[in-house]
């Protein structure tokens, strides 16, 4: 199907995507898409309509569909972010690539993200978070937990498991908040440049001086070997050193914003610390710091009573699936002691996120540690001034002042 193909757009329809004015709480104006249909039309902001999923059921099926492609590289792939509509034809390794290729570089990372080696970071993510907490805790009694503890904790163990030097953290961190979340589209394309430049002089230095890290694994093999040519593993370094901590952080900051905003579930998981894991999982359900996934349907599809056309942008809601009254007691309502391992926090299908068991690890130890340590943690300002992201970037607080 061609661009002169796609169906034509319709004003009436809401706009796509909408911000947040609570951290943790979908937009206000996604009650209105909440109703009794499963999907329902959106505008993006170049006038194109979108099918956007809200069911449960329904998005779980479209995800795992082969019929439905995540080839960024597509001419006609949906664009939802502005500053991306200039970077056709760039497809990124893993999350913008459909099967055959995408098992091919998805089966090179598998092993490296197995629970047998997230549970060999453990040690290390605890004393990392531990040195943290000692930092905040002499600083104290005041604190930006993003800066000061969410932020650092992934980029270590990101480092750690890539072996990517620390040192550099900050130059990949700024880089990284501008590539995902800068206004215009100059000012990503220049921080991905500058990415990509440092990464494929970080593989060409580890070519000659290799470390014991994922990376210089996939140069002694993948790339020696020809399974990957050095401009792909440069692209799929910069997908995992990105996705490795720029979610990660945001969860961690919106977890602990989320049970500080919910004394009795804190209290409860203080009473049972137990309950770690539980309370992860339903953090990751309630707070949806993904918003949406984008698709591209290849065929037609029937489902939830409507036709997908080939050709039509799908927008998959992570949030409204994970606020659906058919699948949760009580959605709205944030309650640890739920059954939640059932949610799309971490996406479903071929391209639920390869690094799912280091997240939670990073989760489980930080927050399971933070309220351990600094059991009198607190906002030191009220709610609606904490400054949070853009409904178009991961969902979270950009500053996050605490006290105790």
């Amino acid at each position: 199907m061609t661009e002169t193909e796609i169906r034509p757009t319709g004003a009436s329809a809401p706009a796509f995507p909408k911000d947040r004015t609570c951290p943790f709480q979908p937009p206000e104006s996604y009650a209105q898409l909440r109703g009794d249909a499963p999907l329902t039309q959106v505008r993006l902001f170049d006038g194109r309509m979108a099918w956007l999923v809200t069911g449960h059921a329904e998005g779980r099926a479209l995800l795992a569909d082969p019929r439905l492609s995540s080839e960024w590289g597509n001419p006609i792939f949906p664009v939802v972010v502005q500053r991306t509509e200039g970077r056709g034809g760039l497809s990124f390794p893993l999350i913008g690539v459909d099967d055959p290729e995408h098992a091919r570089q998805r089966r090179m990372l598998i092993p490296s993200f197995g629970v047998k080696r997230m549970a060999a970071l453990r040690p290390m993510i605890q004393r990392d978070v531990d040195r943290l907490l000692d930092a905040m805790l002499e600083k104290g009694p005041n604190a930006d937990l993003v800066s000061s503890f969410a932020l650092p904790v992934p980029s270590m163990a990101i480092c750690a498991l890539l072996d990517v030097p620390y040192g550099d953290h900050d130059f990949f961190e700024e880089r990284s908040r501008d590539f995902v979340g800068a206004a215009t589209t100059a000012e990503a394309d220049a921080a991905f440049a500058q990415l990509h430049q440092y990464l494929h002089g970080l593989v060409q230095k580890k070519s000659e001086e290799p470390g014991d890290g994922l990376l210089d694994e996939l140069i002694a093999v993948q790339l020696a070997e020809g399974k990957l040519d050095l401009d792909e593993l440069v692209l799929m370094t910069l997908v995992l050193l990105v996705a490795g901590h720029e979610t990660t952080v945001n969860a961690i900051a919106l977890g602990a914003l989320t049970l500080m905003q919910h004394p009795e579930q804190l209290d409860a998981l203080r009473r049972d610390p137990g309950l770690i894991s539980a309370t992860v999982e339903e953090l990751l359900r309630f707070t949806s710091v993904s918003d949406y996934m984008v698709r591209l349907a290849k065929e037609d599809i029937e489902v939830g009573g409507e036709t997908v056309k080939a050709g039509d942008a799908v927008i998959v809601s992570i949030t409204l699936m994970n606020r659906d009254a058919t699948a949760y007691e009580d959605p709205d309502t944030f309650d640890i002691q739920r059954s939640a391992r059932h949610h799309v926090g971490f996406g479903h299908g071929i391209h639920q996120c390869l690094g799912q068991n280091l997240a939670r690890a990073e989760l489980e130890i930080a927050l399971g540690t933070l309220f351990a340590r600094i059991p009198d943690l607190r906002l030191a300002v009220p709610l609606d001034e904490v400054p949070i992201k853009a409904g178009h970037d991961a969902q979270g607080p950009i500053e996050l002042p605490v006290t105790w």
